[in-house]
C-alpha cells in the first residue's frame, strides 16, 4: 500500500513539535501571533512546512468549502 506521507514530512512535523515544546514555534504570518499552545496546531504547521518544501503530503482539506457544498444540496 502506498504511503500518504513521506518520511521526511514526518521529520518536519517532529521538528515542529520539538519547537512547540521549547516554546519557539510561532503562529500567524511571520510568526507574530504568539507561541503555539495546541498540539494539533503544531502538527498542522509542520505539515504546512513540508508542503512548502514540496514533500509528499496530502492536500489540505478546505472545511469552509465542504460546508457550503453540503448546504447547497439541501
Amino acid at each position: 500500500m502506498a504511503r500518504k506521507y513521506s518520511k521526511s514530512a514526518g521529520k518536519d512535523v517532529k521538528r515542529a513539535m520539538h519547537r512547540k515544546k521549547k516554546g519557539k514555534l510561532k503562529r500567524g504570518k511571520g510568526g507574530k501571533g504568539g507561541s503555539v499552545k495546541s498540539r494539533k496546531q503544531a502538527i498542522a504547521i509542520g505539515l504546512s512546512e513540508a508542503r512548502k518544501k514540496g514533500k509528499k503530503v496530502p492536500k489540505k482539506k478546505e472545511g469552509h468549502e465542504e460546508k457550503l457544498d453540503r448546504n447547497a444540496s439541501r
